[in-house]
């Protein structure tokens, strides 16, 4: 089967390098706010590294479990991502909501944007890293507002060397055997992906590394979705798979079931492509930020996941 062409043939472009005294805006895109003290001590991290904090108007709205409208949350989206002086967008928490954002919306055309900035998020917000990703900007999955002031020090100092300096270290898991690839990283939340499959902001997966991760799926439902793609034709496109945490994944007690590392090689350990398991990403632990749209490789026999240099900067010339 052959999957649409989008955009991210090549690598995407990256906003400019984020500066202590940049404005940094906080929305809510996906599920309502639930733990307040949590923000609190994650936008005391950002402002302690010499950032400025403002407040999308609707990050305590709740409608349902989504916070707010999908209005309300569209136009924080595009307050934040129209105003000039802005030049990151934090995400408050996960959840679910944020694909629905993007039945009507636009980044604007790739050759019109000329201010992007990062957004910044992981778990529901796969949604808008890939929705950004279709139009050639990079974003970054790493920890929301309410999971960073948990993460451990190395995490942070991480997320932060990358957003001002864009460099990077390479993560370390379990070799998984195939051999090693280079190819355009994708990281996500695999539920979150497998919905955004055949929808105008699935990327093109021509050349990619998928890097996956998931919460609480049992593991039947994550054979599901991997055969799902697996049947779409999906993974024929793909130079290889790094895998992050699947945390809360156990089997239904009492249940006659496959764990879910038995799950993952069942379904990915044939595709004779590089596999890497247990990379420090996901839900309940170290969450390492992951640049989307970026050059890596992935050695399968060594477990390493790294990064090439030299990545574009959104001011460079094509």
């Amino acid at each position: 089967m052959e999957i649409p062409p989008h955009s991210l043939v090549k690598p995407c472009k990256l906003p400019p390098l984020l500066q202590p005294g940049n404005l940094v805006m906080v929305i809510a895109p996906s599920g309502a706010l639930k733990e307040t003290e949590a923000l609190e001590k994650g936008v005391a991290i950002w402002r302690s590294r010499g950032y400025q904090v403002e407040f999308g108007s609707n990050y305590q709205a709740h409608y349902g479990y989504l916070a707010g409208s999908d209005r309300q949350r569209r136009e924080d989206l595009a307050a934040a991502w129209h105003n000039p002086k802005c030049k990151a967008i934090i995400a408050v928490r996960g959840g679910y909501g944020g694909a629905r954002l993007l039945e009507d919306w636009s980044w604007q055309p790739k050759a019109t944007i000329v201010d992007p900035k990062w957004v910044v998020g992981f778990s529901d917000v796969t949604s808008l890293l890939w929705s950004l990703a279709t139009v050639g900007v990079s974003g970054l999955h790493a920890p929301v507002l309410t999971t960073l002031a948990i993460e451990p020090d190395w995490a942070i100092a991480r997320m932060f060397n990358y957003l001002e300096t864009g460099r990077i270290d390479a993560l370390q898991g379990k070799a998984g055997g195939g051999g090693q690839a280079s190819g355009i990283l994708l990281p996500a939340n695999l539920t979150v992906a497998t919905h955004l499959l055949k929808t105008p902001v699935q990327p093109n997966f021509t050349g990619a590394i998928l890097a996956l991760e998931d919460v609480t799926e049992y593991p039947y439902r994550i054979d599901r979705m991997l055969t799902q793609w697996r049947m779409m034709g999906v993974f024929k496109y793909i130079r290889g798979i790094a895998l992050g945490r699947f945390s809360r994944c156990e089997p239904y007690p009492g249940s006659n079931s496959w764990t879910i590392t038995e799950v993952l090689r069942d379904r990915l350990e044939d595709l004779d492509i590089p596999l890497v398991y247990e990379l420090p990403f996901g839900h309940d632990g170290a969450n390492a930020a992951l640049p989307v749209g970026q050059p890596v490789q992935l050695n399968g026999n060594t477990g390493v996941l790294s990064w090439e240099v030299n990545s574009a900067r959104i001011s460079d010339t094509d």
